[in-house]
């Protein structure tokens, strides 16, 4: 009888210390001692409450929710030091000439260059971009475009601003909508819709992609494309598509930031901007041997 209620007493024991210990833990992460009540049943609500123990038991060692920054500073800052800023807080420059080459037809060279440049940061920037032929000595077509540039994605810019025609036929102003970006499978794409001054409407398609032989020898294939909405006698541009380009160019980059190439492209127009060629005796297609140089800094 001694022996069965030692064993009694002692199990009381234990269970009111596995109670304190619970009910401590649960004050600590803020729970009620009610639900260790329901954890529990052999202990009432009374019997919890008469224990010894303190309500804000490990409330002083813990630490505050939110981390002074300077807790661990003993008060000290940059002073006079600028911050360190991140990389996309940093402004850069860069300059692409993608090509600038001679153009030899059967009948006649000529000379084309088309550039792009930035300024700004990762995910806002002015971009600047000119495309044109010269003939003779004169700027026979040029495009000349003002941008604001802004990331929206890992490999996509969109891009708002203006642009401008110029050479032989009359200038024309632009507004200018659309994207630039990296599209699956290393397609460099850019399309750009337009609106003018006068109520017409364009589209232009470009589309290039560099096959690597090597590290240095790169062969890269270009299509571009414009597209009108609607007739433009003043620039002898008929409606729909107006004139695609193709071509091959086989670069050596002697560094990675200058490489000379040579290539072949073909030229022709179409529509109504085909029939404006052939009224003024001009050939309505083009095959074109190119040598140039590519660089960037």
């Amino acid at each position: 009888m001694i022996r069965a209620s030692s064993v009694l007493m002692n199990r009381k024991i234990g269970m009111k210390r596995r109670v304190i210990v619970i009910t401590a833990v649960l004050t600590m992460t803020g729970l009620s001692p009610a639900w260790a009540q329901h954890a529990m049943p052999g202990m009432n609500h009374d019997t919890m409450s008469g224990m010894s123990m303190k309500p804000d038991m490990g409330h002083e060692s813990m630490p505050p929710p939110i981390r002074d920054p300077h807790a661990y500073s003993d008060g000290y800052d940059f002073g006079p030091i600028p911050r360190p800023r991140f990389a996309d807080e940093h402004k850069f420059a860069s300059l692409l000439v993608d090509r600038l080459e001679g153009v030899r037809t059967s009948d006649n060279t000529a000379m084309a260059y088309d550039l792009q440049a930035w300024y700004g940061r990762d995910y806002d920037r002015v971009v600047l971009k000119a495309e044109g032929d010269v003939d003779g000595g004169k700027l026979q077509e040029a495009r000349s475009e003002l941008l604001w540039g802004r990331a929206i994605t890992t490999y996509w810019d969109t891009q708002l601003g203006v642009r401008y025609d110029s050479g032989v036929d009359p200038g024309r102003s632009w507004l200018a909508f659309g994207v630039q970006g990296l599209a699956p499978y290393w397609f460099e794409v850019e399309a750009v819709g337009y609106m003018s001054d006068t109520g017409h409407s364009a589209l232009r398609l470009d589309v290039t992609y560099d096959l690597l032989f090597t590290q240095r020898l790169i062969l890269q294939p270009r299509l571009g494309a414009n597209f009108y909405g609607k007739r433009d006698a003043a620039r002898s541009l008929g409606s729909g598509l107006s004139d695609l380009a193709a071509g091959i160019r086989l670069r050596y980059e002697i560094r990675r930031e200058f490489a000379p190439y040579i290539g072949v492209a073909w030229a022709g127009k179409y529509g109504g901007t085909a029939d404006y060629a052939r009224s003024a005796g001009l050939d309505v297609r083009k095959t074109q041997v190119v040598a140039g140089v590519r660089f960037w800094f």
